[in-house]
C-alpha cells in the first residue's frame, strides 16, 4: 500500500516550513508487524553487524559512540514486506523532489537493533552538507514500547543550544523524516531491545 497523496504532502509541508516531519500510524500495523519479524528474524541468523562511525576507509567500530547493530537492505533479496515498504518510499521519494527540488536519486536504507542499554550520542547524518545524503527516513517497529523503556530519538532544534529540542518516542509505525545536514540528533540509551528502519535518500555522485 502507497502512502496516500494527503500523507505525502504533509511531509513535505513539514520539511519545508520545519525541517522535519513526525508522522505517528504512518503505515499499517500488519505491515509494521512484518516488517518486524523480519528484523528479528535476520537478528536471530546472524546478519546483522556493529554498526561502525566514519565515512569510506575511515569507517571503524567505536562503541562509545555508538552501540547498535545494522542489516542492510538489499534492493535484490529483499522479503515481501520490505518490498512494500521500499514502494512507499519511493513514492515519498518522488514527493519530496516534486515539492522541494531536492534531487534525490536513491534510497539506501537498513535495520538498527538497539540491544539493552545501547545508544547513538550526537551527531549529524551529513555535516554541512559534505556527502550524498540529503533526507533522513526512520521508522519504528517496536510494538510494546513503553514510557521507561529509553530509545528515544532526541532532535536538536539549535546546534547552538543544548536546551532546544524534542524527543520522539520510537513507537511502532512512527515514521520521522528530516533534512540530513541541518539536525544534529542522538539515540538515547535503551532499555529494551529497539527497532527501526533507518534510511537516507541521497543525490546522485558529483551532483
Amino acid at each position: 500500500m502507497a502512502f496516500s497523496p494527503e500523507l505525502l504532502g504533509y511531509i513535505v509541508d513539514n520539511l519545508a516550513s520545519e525541517g522535519y516531519s513526525i508522522v505517528p500510524d504512518a503505515m499499517p500495523a500488519y505491515e509494521v508487524a512484518a516488517l518486524a519479524a523480519d528484523c528479528r528474524q535476520g537478528w536471530q541468523a546472524g546478519r546483522f553487524h556493529a554498526a561502525a562511525v566514519g565515512r569510506g576507509d575511515a569507517q571503524q567500530v567505536v562503541t562509545d559512540i555508538r552501540a547498535d547493530h545494522v542489516c542492510w537492505v538489499n534492493e535484490q533479496h529483499v522479503t515481501p514486506p520490505q518490498a512494500a515498504y521500499l514502494i512507499q518510499m519511493e513514492g515519498l521519494r518522488q514527493a519530496l523532489n516534486a515539492g522541494l527540488y531536492l534531487g534525490l536519486f536513491e534510497l539506501e536504507t537498513h535495520f538498527a537493533l538497539y540491544p539493552p542499554g545501547a545508544f547513538y550520542k550526537r551527531h549529524v547524518d551529513n555535516f554541512r552538507g559534505t556527502g550524498q545524503r540529503l533526507v533522513t527516513t526512520i521508522l519504528y517497529l517496536n510494538a510494546d514500547w513503553q514510557f521507561g523503556d529509553g530509545g528515544e530519538l532526541r532532535i536538536y532544534l539549535d546546534e547552538q543550544n543544548d536546551s532546544r529540542y524534542i524527543d520522539v518516542e520510537p513507537r511502532a509505525g512512527t515514521l520521522v523524516t528530516f533534512l540530513a545536514a541541518d539536525f544534529f540528533h542522538e539515540v538515547l540509551p535503551a532499555y529494551q531491545p529497539r527497532m527501526s528502519l533507518t534510511g537516507w535518500f541521497r543525490k546522485r555522485t558529483g551532483a
